[in-house]
């Protein structure tokens, strides 16, 4: 594995925890994970790179080693926000090359349509977005959110590591022991009881109040002006947040038709951790797409 470096810094107040890969002063690529995920997730990928790079993965705000939101609520605009600061501190001049999964490609998908004069390239691993809402379903929304708040909130934890790396396995059934073995020492950690918990804020599990507004991302999208490489899995589930699956293709193409310049992929024998199924294979498309 190519040896990474971890650094704190300060992210809108919080204490934010930074991996790197590669060498200082290298074409730099920002990549940027999903829910419930970490940045040292990006690891088997990175070690697929054959080029030169400067890989620069942030854990986001409540997740891996960053600071958890003193708030109840996670706010999704606070992401695009924490990111720009990230972006400013590491790369406050230019173009840059930005990568997010999940959670994460929604959020740099965002960001492109914001400050499109600050992304050179951009590519989005299954970020497909939410589904439609529609302003009746505001009441029911708010209320949920409010009795949520009632309650506490908590992650389950694990006697051990091997049982943290077995449900990671669980989840995903291509990944391999050493893979599995290796994410679980950075996925989760020992408690004062000698369990394993998970590094997630749990108030992440808490549902938001806000109705997802995607003709507010899609004139983001019709903003964007970098290149845009669009990977998707083909065994992943996550369409069917849209509805059944031909239903959900309809939405996403008219989603992808938002994107000025996109190329879209599909990535074979991979769920949605496609960069844990297939990390050589997505490893060149992201070095061809960048080389372009």
């Amino acid at each position: 594995m190519k040896p990474s470096r971890s650094e704190f810094i300060t992210v809108r107040g919080l204490r934010s925890h930074v991996r790197q890969w590669g060498r200082e002063g290298a074409p730099k690529i920002f990549m940027v994970h999903g829910w419930m995920d970490v940045a040292a997730s990006f690891q088997f990928v990175v070690d697929c790179l054959e080029g030169d790079w400067h890989v620069i993965a942030p854990d986001w705000r409540g997740f891996g080693l960053s600071e958890r939101s003193a708030s109840d609520t996670y706010w999704f605009p606070d992401y695009v926000a924490d990111l720009e600061f990230i972006l400013d501190h590491y790369a406050p001049g230019g173009q840059i090359n930005l990568l997010g999964h999940s959670m994460g490609g929604n959020v740099v998908s965002l960001y492109a349509g914001v400050r499109p004069e600050r992304i050179r390239r951009l590519v989005n691993l299954e970020g497909f977005g939410m589904p439609v809402s529609n302003p009746s379903q505001a009441p029911r929304r708010y209320a949920k959110w409010l009795d949520a708040l009632r309650e506490p909130t908590e992650l389950r934890s694990y006697p051990s590591l091997e049982a943290v790396a077995a449900r990671l396995q669980k989840t995903n059934p291509r990944l391999s022991d050493a893979r599995a073995e290796f994410l679980s020492r950075h996925w989760s950690a020992p408690n004062a009881d000698g369990r394993w918990e998970i590094l997630g804020d749990p108030a992440h599990k808490r549902p938001t109040p806000l109705l997802y507004q995607v003709e507010e991302v899609l004139a983001c999208w019709d903003a964007i002006t970098a290149p845009v490489l669009w990977v998707e899995a083909d065994d992943t589930n996550m369409w069917q947040w849209m509805g059944p699956k031909e239903q959900a293709r309809v939405e996403i193409d008219r989603r992808l038709a938002h994107l000025a310049s996109v190329t879209p992929k599909m990535m074979a024998d991979a769920g949605h951790m496609l960069h844990h199924d297939q990390p050589e294979a997505l490893a060149a498309m992201l070095e061809d797409f960048l080389a372009e």
